[in-house]
């Protein structure tokens, strides 16, 4: 690990001219991810903004959302009473990810930032365009059991890990953040990049940008949602595919759906047209079956992952089953 300087700031505007005036520093808050980059020699920044001073750890109902402070822990939202009442596909979403030890340390704001786990990534060793533009994607010919089947290019094979943002993508969130341009708001859906030609490029932040909360709007999935994650253990393992499910049902009627998967894309992955055909059906199987099909259009499997594509559609009616209670 490079040596480094370290300074630590109360307000949100120190922050933001702290990271202009050094191009060289990040911030970092719960350091889950960061410092790991750091000590494989993946990131070396030469100077560390410890942003965790800054107010930005409330969470609290607005007017027609919920907004969650960027600095939140993950293990604080998933425990908290507001979230679990009307939340509760992110809270699923939130406890199925990493260890009880690293969501007491793990901020929302770092969660929605962390990095792809493909081992060609974390390898110095190997290629890797997300890590050394230019250098090639080694997971494209070689071992690529965990990466995408949605949404790549020839440049970058590599999923997100983020279970949170799978369940932010499904409840349209929007991101607000600030930098020196001032405030701005990002949907969630705009949020995270696919690879195309600049795979290093993970999100669609500007530079010296700072997220500050999470906002959710209000919606009637409370009753109906759930969240799946199908992983090679039950802990500590990031997923072979997800499925966040939320339904607003009546009378067995799906009146709307939002669904989105993990584990499949450079970016969490709205199902948006699978939403539309659920949209006034009835609550069954076959439907569930149909929607599956629809959801998995255009997915494309590689040597090692071709599972992927049986286990998806199989993941996205179990998930609808489980949110809509059919037994």
């Amino acid at each position: 690990m490079n040596q480094f300087s370290y300074i630590r700031v109360n307000q949100q505007q120190a922050a933001v001219d702290a990271i202009r005036k050094d191009k060289a520093a990040m911030f970092i808050a719960g350091g889950t991810n960061l410092t790991d980059l750091m000590k494989r020699g993946i990131v070396s920044p030469e100077r560390l903004i410890d942003i965790n001073r800054l107010p930005l750890k409330e969470i609290k109902a607005e007017k027609n959302f919920i907004r969650i402070g960027a600095l939140a822990l993950n293990s604080v939202v998933a425990e908290n009473s507001l979230i679990q009442k009307r939340l509760p596909l992110l809270v699923q979403a939130l406890n199925s990810g990493a260890s009880a030890q690293i969501r007491n340390m793990a901020t929302v704001g770092g969660n929605m930032l962390q990095r792809t786990r493909c081992h060609y990534f974390y390898d110095t060793a190997l290629p890797c365009n997300k890590r050394q533009p230019g250098s090639g994607c080694g997971a494209l010919e070689g071992f690529n059991r965990m990466h995408a089947i949605f949404g790549f290019s020839d440049k970058c094979i590599a999923v997100h890990p983020s279970d949170m943002s799978v369940a932010l993508m499904a409840l349209d969130a929007t991101v607000l953040v600030t930098g020196p341009k001032g405030e701005r708001r990002i949907p969630f859906s705009d949020f995270h990049r696919l690879p195309g030609d600049r795979p290093e490029t993970d999100t669609n932040l500007q530079p010296g940008e700072l997220i500050l909360a999470v906002d959710i709007p209000d919606a009637p999935f409370a009753q109906y949602a759930h969240y799946l994650k199908v992983r090679e253990r039950a802990s500590y393992a990031f997923a072979l595919v997800s499925v966040a499910a939320a339904l607003h049902i009546e009378k067995n009627v799906i009146r709307e759906a939002r669904l989105a998967m993990g584990g499949v894309a450079h970016k969490p992955w709205r199902l948006t047209e699978a939403e539309k055909y659920l949209a006034g059906k009835a609550v069954s199987e076959t439907n569930f079956t149909e929607a599956a099909k629809i959801a998995m259009q255009g997915a494309k499997a590689f040597k090692h992952n071709a599972f992927k594509l049986k286990l998806g559609p199989n993941s996205i009616v179990q998930a609808l089953k489980t949110a809509s209670k059919l037994s």
